[in-house]
């Protein structure tokens, strides 16, 4: 097979089938059973050999592309956005313009910069904690809690359960209460978003679109001053910025935190040990206030650690306006610039979590210095990542309290064995049970005491071994393993003696997975 062939095979064909702006329920299983993001991730790592660092010239949808294939590479790309790499990508343009045809991320020059002003200003950007958290917050927990008591005692999470609950409350955070039950609006963006897929090659379906912003209009003109559309209320946007025309994304963005929380959630159910950290996490902090829920940062990095292995926006794009030089060679203006984001994320031979549930890496600064980009980056990175992070985070939280839960579906999502590279949100089932009866208070576990972050070896202070650097000595040890094995792999890899040490003092047992190995390093070292 030809290098144009395979990228086309491995790297074109399987995003069009799941569908880019909507997921397609037939498409997303038809990935995961053929395994395609594991044979992108593999093409992208044979181009690499094939060409060095690269970046990769090919042929996207007819027209010049480059595939970027180092982090250095990603970073130029996102931090030259919007000149002389503009976000209003030619593809992007074709798709969005179907529903949002002002929104922020297909606009140019001026009008660009007032629009993610107005966006900024709305979804308050530089903030971890929204100004209207107290009542995003009230939603989420009243939201949840009408799902918890239609769960029942036993009842099973689907997604078919869990997506309308989530966009009742996304509902009511955009455009106030009196849009919580609107689900024909909704339904309206989904038809306009499915059209999005096709991107130029469909018609765009006017009548719809006025059909679905009238609905809208109706919401917005009411400016809910608890919601996002109290944005709108006064004379606050400068000409040009077209509020109504942003609106619409907010409510595309969330398609994708609905499904990055449902895919947390199945983490959490097929990590039992993980779960228990999570829960201890809830005792220490107060998840019914916005301070307390903005503190819950294991919980926030396991909706970012979703994002990772299973990205929601599959790659990033950005056009050239003008010529521009990469390896010694002179790439034309209108050059698509793609951001391969399961490359990025999954890649191997850079990230030893590359396939391990490693929430970790979002806490102690390894993703940064990684590369990992889940919300774009640069000067139009997603204008609503810390809302969007706010409220799964505060979602899962409410649940969590409610429910203890076990993963029924995919049998393949288990600690002892590598993540998959596609994960269906169509078809993952969970089992859930009360954690205690309503009304009655509980008492969870204490979390464990934690030693002191370092160990004393003679005279000699060692500092305790991070996650990141125990599962890098012990990548491709071969599991089961025991203390032995664990300990002379790690010193066959060239492991630092505080890693080494940190091994030894594990209890002698056979380990199944990275995940027992590094609950008991966290046992031995005081949990760090």
């Amino acid at each position: 097979m030809s290098e144009q062939a395979r990228i086309t095979a491995t790297l074109l064909t399987p995003t069009l089938v799941r569908g880019v702006i909507v997921r397609r329920p037939g498409g997303m299983a038809a990935v995961g059973a053929l395994d395609a993001d594991r044979h992108a991730v593999e093409t992208m790592r044979r181009l690499r050999a094939a060409h060095g660092p690269g970046p990769v010239r090919t042929n996207l949808f007819g027209r010049r592309a480059v595939l970027l294939l180092e982090p250095d590479q990603v970073r130029r790309v996102l931090e030259g956005t919007p000149e002389p790499f503009t976000s209003a990508n030619a593809e992007k343009q074709g798709a969005l313009s179907h529903f949002q045809p002002h929104g922020v991320l297909i606009s140019e020059g001026q009008e660009r910069q007032r629009r993610r002003e107005f966006n900024e200003t709305a979804l308050d950007t530089p903030h971890r904690v929204h100004a209207l958290a107290d009542s995003f917050l009230a939603v989420i927990r009243e939201e949840v809690e009408i799902l918890d008591r239609a769960l029942g005692p036993d009842g099973e999470l689907t997604w078919s359960r869990f997506a309308p609950s989530f966009w009742n409350a996304v509902r009511r955070i955009v455009l106030g209460d009196a849009a919580r039950d609107d689900q024909r609006l909704t339904d309206l963006l989904y038809r306009l978003r499915s059209d999005s897929n096709w991107f130029y090659l469909r018609p765009r379906r006017d009548r719809l679109r006025a059909g679905f912003g009238e609905r809208l209009r109706a919401h917005l003109d009411r400016a809910d001053p608890d919601s996002l559309a109290g944005a709108f209320a006064g004379d606050r946007a400068p000409g040009g910025v077209d509020p109504a025309g942003q609106a619409p994304h907010w409510l595309f963005a969330f398609d994708a935190a609905v499904i990055a929380a449902f895919r947390a959630l199945a983490l959490i159910a097929s990590h039992p040990e993980q779960a228990e950290v999570l829960r201890a996490e809830l005792d220490e902090h107060n998840p019914a206030a916005p301070e307390g829920t903005a503190r819950l940062e294991r919980l926030r990095a396991t909706v970012l650690e979703s994002v990772r292995l299973w990205p929601t926006t599959l790659a990033i794009l950005r056009d050239s306006t003008e010529a521009t030089e990469w390896d010694g060679a002179v790439v034309p203006a209108g050059t698509a610039f793609v951001i391969l984001s399961a490359f990025f994320h999954r890649d191997p031979e850079r990230l030893p979590y590359a396939d391990l549930f490693a929430p970790e890496v979002w806490l102690d600064g390894t993703a940064e210095e990684d590369g990992l980009v889940p919300f774009s980056g640069g000067p139009a990175d997603c204008a609503g990542r810390n809302l969007v992070l706010f409220t799964t985070t505060a979602l899962l939280a409410a649940l969590l309290e409610r429910r203890d839960l076990r993963l029924v579906e995919p049998a393949a999502l288990r600690p002892d064995r590598p993540l998959p590279y596609s994960l269906n949100h169509f078809a993952l089932r969970m089992a859930t049970r009360p954690v205690r009866p309503h009304g009655v208070p509980g008492n969870r576990p204490s979390p464990p005491r934690r030693r002191t972050d370092s160990v004393q070896e003679g005279t000699t202070t060692m500092a305790n071994p991070t996650f990141i650097e125990v599962q890098k000595a012990l990548s491709g040890v071969d599991y089961p393993a025991n203390r032995d094995d664990l300990v002379n792999h790690a010193r066959g890899r060239g492991a630092e003696d505080r890693v080494l040490e940190a091994l030894r003092g594990v209890a002698d047992r056979s380990y199944s997975g990275p995940d027992e190995v590094s609950k008991a390093v966290s046992e031995t070292t005081g949990g760090r």
